[in-house]
């Protein structure tokens, strides 16, 4: 998920010797670059005088963030398709490689909690394997209830593009009042939906109906979660807009990127399972 990712404590991870940025020369005893402190860059202030040209760093652009994520979600449609064509429903069985695109993309996920110096590297193998998961995971809803997919693609799209312009138009203003309640309401859910795989584990599948229950208890969580996967993109858009106002090195693109594609993909999964509800009322 991607918020929980895309925190203050990755600014700070992110100005560590871990992302191979160069060290800060200096000119008459301060830094270079116009910055005051590294702490500074966190922030995001700049002094005016300084000269730009002497730290010869690259820095994290909106641009070069937007390059990472069609690239990853380029890799994870690929991917998707693969799985796609996998699997064949009729014989009751998925291929083996979805439940390790799973356990790959979960390990990808806490790798880059606290290494994302390794974003680069890590992103673009969650996107192979979390987009052969969800080609399996599509082509098993498409089955059962033929253009739900198509569906769900759209009102991803669609929710994408009206949070964008909710963002950029400053109708949702994200404070940190904000980021610590769609925070930790997002780790309640994530808390929420471990214990309830454990508990249908020991206990059976039907032991949490309510998951999946087309109710309409089960139809309002769905919807409460759709929700919140929406406010993570607010998030995601001020966390690649702070950082790239704050200089931060080039690296931290592709954090951002990987962080972006784990909400979609959260927020396309969500969707779908709210459109099944929907459709077997």
């Amino acid at each position: 998920m991607a918020n929980p990712l895309l925190n203050d404590e990755s600014f700070k991870k992110a100005s560590s010797a871990g992302w191979a940025a160069p060290e800060p020369s200096t000119q008459a005893g301060r830094p270079a670059q116009g910055y005051t402190s590294i702490d500074s860059v966190i922030e995001g202030q700049r002094v005016d005088d300084g000269p730009i040209s002497t730290w010869h760093r690259q820095v994290m652009t909106v641009s070069g963030t937007a390059t990472a994520t069609g690239v990853l979600f380029i890799l994870l449609l690929a991917a998707a398709t693969v799985g796609w064509m996998s699997t064949d429903t009729s014989t009751g069985q998925f291929p083996p490689l979805a439940l390790v695109g799973v356990v790959v993309g979960l390990g990808c996920v806490f790798g880059l909690m606290f290494k994302p110096m390794l974003a680069r590297f890590l992103a673009p193998v969650y996107a192979l394997a979390e987009g052969f998961f969800v080609g399996v995971i599509s082509k098993a809803y498409n089955d059962y209830q033929h253009g739900i997919v198509v569906q769900a693609a759209g009102a991803t799209v669609a929710t994408f593009l009206v949070m964008l312009v909710l963002y950029r138009t400053k109708i949702i203003k994200v404070t940190d009042r904000f980021r610590r309640i769609v925070i930790g309401a997002t780790l309640g859910v994530m808390l929420l939906y471990m214990v309830s795989f454990v508990i249908r584990l020991v206990a059976g599948s039907s032991s949490v109906g309510f998951l999946n229950s087309p109710s309409a208890f089960g139809i309002l969580f769905s919807v409460f979660v759709c929700g919140l996967a929406a406010m993570n993109l607010a998030l995601d858009f001020d966390f690649i807009e702070r950082g790239s106002k704050a200089g931060m090195p080039k690296g931290m693109e592709w954090y951002a990127a990987f962080g972006l594609l784990v909400t979609i993909v959260w927020l396309y999964l969500e969707i779908l399972r709210l459109l099944s509800k929907l459709n077997r009322r």
